[in-house]
């Protein structure tokens, strides 16, 4: 007599209609889009699931909730440290994305090497062999006893080999697979049902994972949305692959602030933390050539002074063009409009060119006059003081409103040497103990700023 098979069976089912087929097929039959049928696991009365014992959970007013106080491990990187909102938390699932090349390999392995000093590690490579690994290692120096390398790309068997460890990397999840699903490794549904499986065995067993994770051409995560959803820190390791200085940015983070920013420097030796913003983020011939504008931006919980260059050059054709590198585009975009409307600087004939230096993205409202400053100075072929900071957020009526953190920019401002302030006139009292220290100018007007900075005199 035949037995049944307790082997989980698969399904595909269409994102768009919820359409359900037992095979695979490239255009679903009855929305007809296509590539949105994704496989998923059928679990039947006979499919073995692993479930934590029944609890008898009952309701609590929030005044007897107690909340745990997260221990916190350094990495060996104040940087990556930072990102993560002070160290790594025990129990959580960290994911760090970035293009191919970048260093995520590099960086996690230099984390594992420290971590292995103190606690016990497993570093799974599911793309290259330990010996792969372990001349990395040997590249960088680095040696321990306690630092555990596996081959593997079976999930099951990568979970049977955790027991005992305090911190594993896999590397990467794209590359791995349960042989519950059918479907090739890297596909939506593995990646999906891997992640939830690893996220069980981290919280049940309070171990740390850090995941290496893919990303597209368009430099999203590889994979279903759910599994940057899953995590409780997303990281993304940006940089060009022959530069050595490399961004770390948090878009999640449910243990610190998301706006953190760290960089990081590729050397020889391995990975070192860069604390010197300086010479990174402003150029050393600023206040010579026109266009370029300093402001100091909040991420997080730190400030730094990020240079902003523009460049206009006359357009041959009849829609000028507007190329934006670090800044979001509708900004600047909307920018020039005010000031053209506000100021009378006519950019209808040039093409606009900005980049933030060294990569960096700016996000934040308080960097809307210093894009304003170094479009006028662009435009008016009028060079601004490299002593000279300015932040304030621009309205469309050309006004100038306050921002947040406005003491911390400007005692930032006064740290780093430089000599003169622009702000919004409404921040001017809270950083009025700063005056003795630092020149301080006051506007309510874009065209103020303009004024005061002697670029173009107007009627504002």
């Amino acid at each position: 007599m035949a037995t049944k098979s307790k082997t989980p069976t698969t399904q595909f089912v269409c994102t768009e209609c919820g359409y359900v087929t037992p095979k695979w097929l490239g255009k679903c039959p009855v929305c007809e889009s296509f590539g949105t049928l994704q496989e998923e696991i059928v679990r039947t009365a006979e499919t073995p699931v692993s479930r934590p014992a029944v609890t008898q959970n009952k309701a609590l007013p929030l005044s007897k909730i107690t909340y745990d106080k997260y221990h916190r491990v350094k990495s060996g990187l104040e940087e990556f440290d930072t990102v993560l909102g002070g160290g790594i938390v025990k129990g959580s699932l960290v994911l760090l994305g970035g293009d191919p090349g970048v260093g995520k390999s590099t960086v996690l392995t230099q984390v594992s090497a420290h971590l292995a000093k103190e606690h016990k590690v497993l570093y799974v490579s599911a793309e290259e062999s330990p010996s792969q690994v372990k001349m990395r290692c040997e590249r960088l120096g680095l040696n321990s006893d306690n630092l555990l390398l596996l081959n593997e790309t079976c999930l099951e068997d990568i979970l049977a080999s955790v027991d005992g460890c305090e911190f594993v990397v896999i590397d990467s999840i794209q590359a791995v697979y349960t042989e519950e699903m059918s479907s090739a490794a890297g596909s939506v549904g593995q990646v999906r049902e891997c992640a939830q499986k690893i996220m069980r065995v981290a919280k049940s067993k309070n171990v740390t994972f850090f995941i290496i994770g893919h990303v597209t051409k368009e430099g999203a995560l590889a994979g279903p949305k759910v599994l940057e959803h899953m995590m409780d820190t997303v990281l993304y390791f940006e940089g060009q692959q022959e530069e050595n200085f490399k961004l770390l940015r948090a878009v999640k983070n449910r243990f610190g602030s998301v706006q953190e920013v760290g960089v990081l420097e590729m050397t020889e030796t391995g990975v070192k933390s860069v604390n010197d913003y300086a010479s990174l983020f402003l150029s050393e011939t600023r206040g010579i050539a026109a266009g370029s504008a300093v402001t100091p931006t909040v991420s997080g919980n730190r400030c730094m002074n990020v240079e902003i260059q523009t460049l206009m050059t006359k357009t041959p054709f009849g829609n000028p063009r507007r190329m934006s590198l670090g800044i979001d585009y509708n900004k600047l975009v909307l920018l020039i409009a005010v000031l053209e409307k506000r100021c009378g600087i006519p950019f209808y004939s040039a093409d606009v060119y900005v980049n933030a230096m060294s990569g960096i993205k700016l996000g934040e409202p308080a960097t809307d006059l210093a894009l304003c400053a170094a479009l006028a100075s662009a435009a008016n072929d009028v060079a601004i003081d490299g002593q000279t900071a300015i932040f304030g957020e621009v309205g469309l009526t050309g006004e100038i409103r306050a921002v947040h953190y406005a003491e911390k920019r400007v005692a930032e401002c006064i740290k780093t040497g430089f000599k003169t302030v622009v702000l919004p006139m409404k921040n001017m009292k809270a950083c009025e103990k700063y005056k003795d220290k630092i020149k301080l100018i006051g506007v309510q007007y874009v065209g103020q700023m303009i004024k005061a900075l002697g670029l173009r005199p107007t009627q504002n």
